[in-house]
């Protein structure tokens, strides 16, 4: 039951309809027993200097971050965790007493999800499509567990280029911008950090002709579970991971800088799961 002493939390995004952190987090705090309700913003870019207004006064207790924001948004907090200052990029956002500490869980979401799929990062050759702030936190949180290389695609090379200089500056030679996509016979895992594959109709963000066998890939979208490259990739025979496991564990870590508390893990993983089945 909501009353004039529970805490509200959510998410800013733009699309924000397809997220499932609402289930995830409010089956979350039932469990926990605390009086917190997680709720779904739509805010579009032009308007999140308001929205980030509305945090402070409204006096929400915090909120994540999804696209198109992760970058946009730093500027206007007061704080910035270390790791979300170095890679540049921020999808949990903390109010203390009317300041707003930013932090990336993205990154440590990401590597527990592929590990928790038996996949080490150690050594591997990786190719990143996209260079929002998903593909920041990824190819960071795959440098710091040792991957051998990491190659990022973008429409914009430019921006493709940004991430490079910045991983190259923590270890030299590690990343190079891939100007165009070729047949992927010398990676060993592709992720999909670009939003196609969110709507139906969307094209596949690589043809399916460059898939490799060996390959592993992984797609950040987590909604719907099997995007168009994943049922290609299926159809290849390739092992294939969508972004649930990053969802669920970059939820995790929020909920314990909201709350201070251990998170409920197989609840909110269970809580995802039904709610798929549902849709």
């Amino acid at each position: 039951m909501i009353t004039g002493k529970t805490k509200i939390l959510g998410i800013l995004g733009y699309p924000v309809s397809h997220t499932l952190s609402p289930v995830m987090h409010n089956e979350a705090f039932r469990a926990s027993g605390l009086d917190y309700c997680y709720l779904p913003f739509k805010v579009a870019p032009e308007r999140l200097l308001d929205a980030v207004g509305g945090i402070r006064a409204l006096n929400i207790r915090g909120v994540n971050i999804t696209v198109p924001h992760k970058e946009r948004i730093i500027p206007l907090l007061d704080h910035l965790d270390k790791e979300a200052s170095l890679i540049g990029a921020v999808n949990t956002v903390v109010n203390k007493d009317g300041k707003l500490y930013g932090y990336n869980t993205d990154a440590k979401g990401f590597i527990k999800s592929l590990k928790e799929e038996g996949i080490m990062p150690g050594r591997k050759k990786v190719m990143i499509l996209g260079a929002g702030g998903a593909a920041r936190a990824v190819a960071f949180s795959l440098l710091l567990n040792g991957v051998k290389s990491i190659q990022i695609y973008n429409r914009t090379p430019e921006k493709a280029e940004t991430i490079v200089d910045f991983l190259n500056r923590v270890k030299s030679g590690i990343a190079k911008t891939a100007y165009a996509i070729t047949p992927l016979k010398d990676i060993d895992i592709l992720i999909n950090a670009t939003s196609l594959g969110l709507k139906k109709n969307d094209p596949l963000p690589i043809a399916p002709a460059f898939l490799c066998p060996g390959l592993i890939v992984y797609d950040l979208i987590y909604n719907p579970q099997k995007t168009g490259l994943l049922i290609e990739a299926s159809r290849q025979g390739l092992k294939t991971i969508s972004g649930l496991g990053m969802l669920l564990w970059q939820g995790v870590l929020s909920f314990r800088l909201w709350t201070g508390i251990e998170p409920p893990v197989e609840i909110m993983r269970k809580a995802i799961y039904r709610a798929l089945r549902i849709r």
